[in-house]
């Protein structure tokens, strides 16, 4: 009896307090969900306390305690200055014995004229496919004629900013080029419009262009930038690099303005980084990438995005964890530091309108002092020629990035693709693709890691990224990034390479796997059809990102205007 009276007291004693537990248990579920929503999520607060301004030094923590960035660049182990291996390689952009002279297989009343696009990189791809289409038709080249019309508003024409007596002497046993549109009967010849499909192979060319080339003697080209195939045959590819290299030599207003900003880099130290870097209002609400600056950030870039109807809605946190968002100015900065580049460091910054301004780029002035661009280290009445043109100005920054030591880019648009193409085939000066994918959750984590450990997580990371020959398997990627066809090796390594692998360097190993990167950066080459629709072929738009940025295989926007004005 007196068990069951115990067990009766229990039973009503329960009944009693369950109640309660419910009550109070649900309370503090709906306490967290109200504080959980109003908390940023971990990585807008990590965001957050990266817009902080960064303090840089020995005692000077960052995050945590642990976490200290030092002055220093510390011990990399590598020659900071110089790619490994480079002199084994070289440019060769000569044409084989069975590529025949122009006035050989120029045929007469055949005319091509193309309209370029963009900006002043995304128009160099176009000049020099327009050369090989010419090629490919058997035609004569009128001077291509620069987009004047687009966001860039820039009223120059090819022969104020490239010198155009050189490009078509140089080019004369490949292509006829002529400068103005032939005459026929006292009057112009007016070509006939037309567009052909992105990526477009020499036998589209000859089944969509030539019958019209043949009926009406003269076509022109429209929106002509990245209409030509990736893949074409060995002689069609060096004569790319022909053009591309060679041929396309800058006014000499240009090159002398540009000379003086180099050796203006160069009296102030021996060596220089070149940062190409995108982080203008424009380009991050067209990424879909959020950087951790609140509402006013949100609020800031939707309405840019407005603008736009056909900008597609990105999940923000997605983006950035596939790698395709540009690094902030803090995250090359540290990015830099891990690889072993110090304070003292003199670095040169080719960039537009920065988000955020001085606020934004303080931590990367907090860890390299010695920060320039052309509007510093020039005056404004040596820039005045120039300052009204925005490809004018794009050269001169064209210029100081090519001549640099290191070349950094926090993205993979047309200059950062020209430039890292260019420099491998004027002997791999280092080039240094941020790998995003993989720093993504190291700069998400790295204020609970030591700053040792963090540097040695990014020099691991990349690997691969750093602009050193075979880092990419031959024809992956853009051609005007990788032209693999015209780097050659040097008898030299060869002979060495089947000694052994030592005499390359320590460690290195041709036949390694991690030696060829087959990295998220870098895409197979799509198949196109030579029967795509003109709506279709449009989507393929032109490479802003590829991997550090957006990818325009999963393209977000169908606008040309916005197309052209983020593409450089």
């Amino acid at each position: 009896m007196a068990v069951q009276r115990r067990r009766h007291h229990y039973y009503h004693w329960l009944r009693r307090i369950l109640p309660l537990i419910s009550a109070v248990s649900g309370a503090l579920l709906i306490l967290f969900a109200f504080l959980s929503f109003l908390a940023p999520s971990p990585v807008d607060s990590d965001h957050l306390r990266h817009r902080h301004p960064l303090k840089v030094g020995e005692d000077d923590a960052v995050g945590v305690s642990a976490f200290r960035v030092p002055r220093g660049g510390g011990r990399s182990g590598r020659d900071l200055w110089n790619s490994r291996n480079s002199k084994f390689y070289y440019g060769c952009s000569n044409a084989s014995n069975k590529f025949q002279k122009a006035e050989a297989v120029t045929h007469l009343n055949r005319y091509l004229a193309i309209a370029t696009s963009g900006g002043l990189n995304q128009q160099r791809t176009g000049i020099t496919d327009a050369v090989v289409a010419a090629r490919i038709l058997n035609a004569t080249l009128v001077v291509p004629k620069l987009d004047q019309k687009s966001f860039w508003k820039d009223s120059s024409t090819f022969s104020e900013i490239f010198d155009v007596d050189w490009f078509i002497s140089f080019l004369s046993k490949d292509v006829k080029i002529i400068k103005n549109p032939p005459r026929k009967g006292g009057k112009t010849l007016t070509p006939y419009t037309m567009r052909v499909p992105r990526k477009c192979s020499e036998r589209c060319y000859k089944n969509r262009v030539l019958p019209v080339l043949l009926k009406r003697h003269a076509v022109q080209l429209t929106k002509f930038d990245y209409r030509l195939a990736n893949k074409l045959d060995t002689d069609l590819q060096k004569l790319r690099c022909r053009v591309n290299y060679h041929a396309l030599r800058f006014t000499d207003p240009i090159l002398d303005m540009g000379k003086k900003l180099v050796h203006r880099m160069r009296r102030k130290s021996k060596h220089y980084i070149a940062l190409h870097l995108r982080f203008e209002p424009d380009m991050l609400a067209f990424s879909g990438c959020y950087y951790g600056g609140g509402e006013k950030e949100r609020k800031d870039l939707a309405g840019i995005r407005r603008r736009w109807k056909t900008l597609h809605i990105s999940n923000p946190d997605k983006e950035r964890r596939h790698g395709k968002c540009p690094l902030t100015p803090e995250e090359v900065g540290l990015m830099l530091r891990a690889l072993g580049y110090g304070s003292d460091v003199h670095i040169y910054v080719a960039s537009g309108e920065v988000y955020g301004g001085e606020e934004t780029l303080a931590p990367l002035k907090a860890l390299f002092p010695n920060f320039y661009s052309k509007e510093t280290i020039a005056t404004k009445e040596e820039l005045e020629p120039f300052s009204s043109f925005s490809s004018r100005m794009a050269a001169l920054d064209f210029i100081v990035c090519d001549e640099s030591d290191v070349f950094v880019t926090n993205n993979n648009g047309n200059m950062a693709k020209i430039l890292a193409g260019r420099r491998r085939y004027f002997g791999h000066k280092p080039t240094i693709r941020p790998n995003a994918k993989k720093l993504y959750r190291l700069f998400l984590s790295r204020s609970n890691m030591t700053w040792e450990a963090f540097a040695s997580r990014v020099r691991t990371f990349q690997r691969g990224f750093m602009g050193e020959p075979n880092e990419v398997r031959p024809g992956r990627g853009e051609f005007h990034e990788n032209p693999s066809t015209c780097i050659c090796e040097a008898s030299e390594a060869k002979a060495k390479k089947d000694s052994g692998p030592r005499k390359f360097g320590k460690g290195y190993d041709a036949t390694r796997k991690d030696v060829v990167i087959d990295d998220q950066n870098v895409d197979e080459e799509p198949e196109w059809s030579e029967d795509y629709g003109e709506d279709q072929n449009e989507l393929f738009e032109r490479g802003l990102f590829n991997g550090t940025g957006l990818d325009y295989d999963g393209a977000i926007s169908d606008d040309p205007e916005l197309e052209e004005m983020l593409s450089d």
